[in-house]
């Protein structure tokens, strides 16, 4: 932020709702008054063209009505206003507006007034040209050396520049792989044309090479003249910037060398007059326009550049001399000598805020009063020293930075989910082929102990379920009040999702006295949905492909009690088994033992276990948890499903791979669809028509197949989403079973979901593959290596989709016979109390220091370590 604020001398609102652009301003001496006082010009694109000449009586005042000299309404909108040596037989100064069809050249005069209403100002239409094509700016300059008088280029909006020997009309040239304008100006010392083409290339134009280039309106008859392209035009020099340009400048002082300036999207350009770059300067900021003027410092050249932050930073060549702020973004800017003043800046905003100003600091009046004298009490002010102290200890503590509980937040989000299904379902455009969708209603309230400025809530579920509305807005709460929305959630896709969780985030901001604007905070909140939102209870069915057991420390408890809501108390069969069919159609049974601890779980795919399992043991342990039983647990004693799980993975890598392949016979049929078409527009263009040899039906074939290959295309991208959907409820279940049957802490089951768990979404350029694969080969190189040798093996730092799912698969298999032979991922942080060598692991956006405890080491080693590590800590 600027330490100094740009000081108002004279501003004015102009108009009511009308819209400004760069070229609408303009300062110069307009009415050849000769008092070398400069007029302030400035047109809208509602067509108002007015004339200022400020005479404030002390720096601040507002406009007053002799200030507006002239104010007319003209018919068109003005995009340009220029001043300049217009007119053949004087070397008086006139005014050039440029319109969207027409360009016209006015004389500004004044009349002395006899009365106390002052001077008379009016304008007179010297001549106008009617343009053919739209345009879209122009300059001006003496173009082929000729002396006292100005020549108009304009450019078209096609490409076209025009060029006007004042009454007359010159020629026409179009500039060569054109697409779209760009800014444009002339440099008097070389006799050329400079902008920027769509190619973020600066090129230079010799106006002697337009002017004897064969015209754009010879070859053509009457009716089609400056309608078509002219010869193609040879470029004088080239420079390739590699952004858009918003202006151009040429400037020329006596004590500097003359420049090109050229002001990009994010870069400050000086070139040389051929072309090359004198200096150039990167910008922190997004430029808005600018203006070079004349440095005191010899060799030098000033730049004052505005930019959409609402500020104006004079830089003297490369270095940045002042930063100054306005009250608006400013469109354009100049420099100019108003009542005696010069160097008055000259700002104009997009919304027709006009201001005159000037840098500096005004000298402040403001005198301290006299401190009466009076007697220190040195112990008053230490009794209080020590409680600021203490207030300031106890706020910077890191435990009080973030509120302890709920109860102290600024703003608290709850998520209440209705027991029951909606009676009328809410899904929309939903795939699941089923006879009916069912809807649960999620319900979301907003309670604000301060002031909430924009707050903003954003509802997230993952798909394939949705919601019927994921975004709200409100208006700022104020303290102690707030807000409910009623949303609905449902299934989608045509496939079981893997999580029956959603997550609320609102973000807002709240207002201090040192930001007003607000300081940018975020709260947030999870909700369960209900496992009736994606299937229903049906028939159980004894065969399966599938099956597992879970072990457990408790008499098993009946559904009845467990899965009130899938069980019909008057069916007492329903006691000890339980059926579970998805909307998708696949079905899942659910058996507790009589006899034994045990419950089993089976179905026909290995993905629609994973929902079932962490549902029974959820509410097992809310079952034990109500009756405070603190003791129970679930384990896991079969072998893990990997060969299943490795079909998921075969079949997930073949569509990525079926991916690539469409991916590149879509580029093939592209450039040939590209090829056919170029060959048809140069028959087409040809003058003398020649037979298109089947080129229509080649061309008609080809679009086909690219629909074809697209479509293809978007159905295995369906494919893709529908198995790694499958692949992540078939991980869940893997970590869940792994956890299990491991015992692993909950430390320990992160590291494995941060291993397997690695994307949200799935994509070719980073798929679920490679990132796994690399998070498993670095556990198994350093807590789960067996020897050194392992450990000083490197990783690839690059991840690439591999040819087949062999080196995964192999990795897995390894991961999970390390673990069956003792080893442990433990979390550490007392290094005291660590029983092997401690490295840090690094697996997604998490650092946790893991350590090896193989329980089948041979004693004395571990002792021998022990020591080891006790003397280097004493060494160290």
């Amino acid at each position: 932020m600027s330490l100094f604020k740009a000081r108002d001398w004279w501003s004015t609102i102009l108009g009511e709702k009308e819209e400004f652009d760069q070229g609408c301003l303009c300062v110069a001496d307009v009415d050849n008054s000769g008092s070398g006082q400069d007029k302030i010009i400035v047109g809208s694109y509602m067509g108002y063209l007015r004339i200022f000449n400020p005479h404030p009586v002390k720096p601040g005042d507002g406009v007053q009505p002799e200030d507006l000299l002239l104010e007319v309404q003209l018919r068109e909108p003005i995009l340009q206003v220029e001043v300049g040596k217009f007119v053949s037989g004087t070397e008086g100064l006139h005014l050039a507006v440029l319109h969207c069809r027409k360009l016209c050249v006015y004389a500004v005069s004044g009349t002395l007034g006899n009365v106390e209403h002052g001077n008379q100002y009016q304008i007179k239409l010297m001549y106008e040209h009617n343009l053919q094509r739209t345009a879209c700016n122009m300059t001006y300059g003496p173009f082929g050396g000729v002396k006292g008088r100005d020549l108009i280029c304009i450019q078209s909006m096609d490409g076209m520049l025009m060029l006007f020997e004042q009454e007359s009309y010159a020629f026409g040239r179009f500039l060569p792989g054109f697409l779209l304008p760009g800014p444009l100006t002339y440099n008097s010392r070389t006799d050329s044309f400079i902008t920027v083409s769509s190619c973020r290339q600066v090129e230079s134009y010799k106006y002697q090479v337009l002017a004897f280039a064969t015209d754009a309106d010879e070859r053509q008859e009457p009716e089609q003249q400056k309608l078509s392209s002219g010869k193609r035009l040879a470029v004088d020099w080239i420079l390739n910037i590699g952004e858009q340009a918003l202006d151009i400048c040429v400037v020329s002082f006596n004590q500097a060398v003359s420049s090109v300036f050229v002001l990009g999207e994010r870069n400050f350009f000086c070139l040389k007059d051929n072309g090359q770059i004198r200096f150039m300067k990167k910008l922190d900021y997004s430029p808005s326009c600018f203006i070079p003027y004349c440095s005191v410092k010899e060799g030098t050249i000033n730049t004052l550049i505005g930019n959409h932050g609402k500020m104006l930073n004079v830089y003297q060549d490369v270095t940045l001399k002042w930063a100054t702020q306005v009250p608006h973004i400013p469109v354009s800017v100049k420099v100019a000598n108003l009542q005696d003043l010069k160097g008055v800046i000259v700002t104009l905003s997009d919304n027709g805020h006009l201001q005159c100003s000037y840098l500096g600091t005004d000298p402040s009046l403001f005198q301290a009063p006299r401190v009466d004298s009076r007697e220190i009490n040195y112990e008053e002010f230490n009794a209080e020293m020590k409680e600021l102290q203490k207030i300031i200890k106890e706020a910077t503590k890191t435990q009080d930075i973030l509120p302890k509980s709920e109860k102290h937040r600024d703003l608290i989000v709850t998520a209440e989910v209705s027991p029951d299904l909606d009676a009328e379902s809410q899904a929309i455009d939903s795939e699941v082929k089923a006879e009916a969708v069912p809807s649960v209603t999620v319900k979301i309230t907003i309670q604000s102990r301060v002031t909430a400025q924009k707050p903003n809530l954003a509802v997230c579920v993952q798909a394939p379920l949705a919601v019927t509305c994921d975004q709200f807005v409100f208006d700022d709460l104020e303290p102690d009040s707030s807000e409910t929305v009623v949303l609905s959630v449902f299934l989608k896709g045509n496939c079981s999702p893997s999580e029956l969780e959603g997550s609320c985030v609102v973000s807002y901001s709240t207002p201090t006295e040192l930001n007003p604007e607000g300081i940018p905070k975020v709260a947030q909140c999870n909700f369960r949905l209900p496992l009736r939102l994606i299937c229903f209870p049906a028939q159980s069915s004894k065969a399966a492909n599938h099956k597992l057991t879970i072990d457990t420390n408790k008499p098993p408890i009946s559904f009845l009690t467990i899965f009130p809501d899938f069980v019909d108390p008057s069916e007492d069969d329903q006691a000890n088994v339980l059926g579970f069919q998805f909307l998708t159609g696949s079905k899942t049974t659910l058996l507790a033992s009589k006899t034994s601890q045990r419950y089993r779980i089976q179905s026909d795919q290995l993905e629609d276990l994973w929902l079932i399992t962490k549902e029974l043991t959820l509410r097992l342990e809310e079952h034990f948890k109500k009756q405070n039983c603190k003791d129970f647990a679930c384990t896991f004693s079969g072998s893990i499903p990997l060969q299943e799980y490795f079909e998921l993975i075969d079949r997930h890598f073949e569509l990525r791979l079926n991916a690539e392949k469409f991916q590149e016979l879509l580029s093939e049929r592209a450039v040939q669809f590209r090829a056919i078409e170029r060959r048809l527009l140069t028959r087409f263009k040809d003058k003398t028509p020649a037979p298109l040899q089947h080129l229509d039906t080649l061309l008609e074939g080809t679009f086909r197949e690219v629909i074809a290959l697209a479509d293809a295309a978007e159905e295995n991208q369906a494919n893709i989403f529908q198995a790694f959907t499958k692949l992540k409820s078939a991980t869940h279940l893997v970590i869940m079973l792994i956890s299990l049957w491991q015992k692993l802490s909950t430390d320990q089951i992160a590291i494995l979901e941060a291993t397997f768990l690695p994307l949200a979404e799935d994509t070719q350029e980073l798929g679920w593959e490679e990132t796994v694969d690399a998070a498993i080969s670095y556990l198994l190189r350093t807590c789960l290596s067996k020897s050194s040798k392992e450990q000083a093996l490197t990783l690839s730092s690059q991840l690439c989709m591999p040819k087949d799912t062999s080196r995964l698969k192999k990795n897995i298999t390894l991961f999970c016979d390390r673990l069956a032979k003792g080893g442990r991922l433990s979390l550490s942080t007392d290094s005291a109390t660590q029983q092997a060598g401690v490295m840090p692991v690094e697996i997604g956006l998490h650092f946790w220091n893991v350590s090896i405890e193989m329980t089948d080491s041979n004693p004395d080693l571990v002792c021998l370590r022990m020591q080891q590590r006790k003397q280097k800590s004493h060494e160290i």
